[in-house]
């Protein structure tokens, strides 16, 4: 209390010429209306502003929980809509009951790490074994494909990247069907090339190109990208040029795609070829 005193007596003018100037403005404002309304003016300016950065703030704040709301989301919203519903009809019957059984599954995950300018390359998730990752699964994002699950520990996994020459694609002309591997040279991380188009089928430049389905990791019709050029390669193929529509440089969420007949399917295929 005393040092208040203190700072008052000290100050007395200050404080006095401070109260005489507020005086003296309030009563230009409040008998003068244009004074009063570029003061009112002024006031709302610097209170929306105030009021605009702590909704910036608190929209911060909350970004990383709308994000995972949002991923959620679309993740619930591609499982109803990724091409992973098959019909199940009795042909016999007349009178048919439909059930629809879910075939493919989609986990979000985010890159944490991704090599685009290696010969070999390949990409780090941050989902693994307690998310039910497991090596064979395809990754894609919602402008196509990315990979395909190498390894897995419990809390991560890799992926070899399209951008790696070890990986091949079974892919088609979504226009005519005709279907060969895809894979990457090795060169621009923007171009890919798919090989064993035979020469009467009809291709011409920004024809799609996706997936087959002749496998069991990638649904078919995932987006692999445009045909860029193309030219006669020996007597019998097309090699295509093809501008791939992912940008490796770009991605940071992903979605990871569990075929969950793919066990059936595999076994059924290598029993074939036991008995071939």
């Amino acid at each position: 209390m005393q040092n208040l005193i203190r700072f008052l007596i000290k100050n007395h003018f200050i404080i006095l010429f401070i109260f005489i100037e507020a005086f003296a403005i309030f009563l230009l404002i409040n008998n003068n209306n244009y004074q009063q309304t570029k003061f009112v003016n002024f006031t709302r300016t610097v209170s929306g502003v105030f009021y605009q950065n702590v909704e910036k703030f608190n929209e911060y704040l909350t970004l990383k929980e709308k994000n995972e709301r949002l991923k959620a989301e679309n993740t619930r919203l591609r499982n109803l809509i990724q091409k992973n519903l098959e019909v199940d009809s009795d042909s016999f019957e007349t009178q048919v009951d439909t059930n629809y059984n879910q075939q493919y599954e989609i986990i979000s995950a985010k890159i944490i790490n991704n090599s685009v300018n290696k010969q070999h390359n390949y990409i780090t998730l941050n989902r693994g074994k307690v998310d039910g990752i497991k090596p064979e699964m395809g990754v894609i994002t919602r402008d196509g494909i990315i990979g395909v699950i190498r390894g897995v520990s419990d809390h991560f996994s890799t992926a070899i990247s399209l951008l790696n020459p070890e990986l091949k694609i079974s892919s088609k002309l979504e226009k005519s069907e005709f279907f060969g591997p895809l894979g990457w040279e090795g060169q621009n991380y923007r171009f890919a090339y798919l090989r064993e188009i035979p020469l009467h089928a009809e291709v011409e430049k920004n024809d799609t190109i996706v997936t087959s389905g002749y496998s069991s990791i990638f649904p078919e019709g995932v987006p692999v990208g445009y045909v860029e050029d193309f030219e006669e390669k020996g007597a019998r193929f097309h090699e295509i040029k093809v501008r791939l529509s992912v940008d490796f440089k770009q991605i940071s969420e992903v979605y990871i795609i569990r075929n969950l007949r793919k066990q059936e399917q595999e076994n059924l295929e290598n029993q074939v070829e036991y008995n071939d």
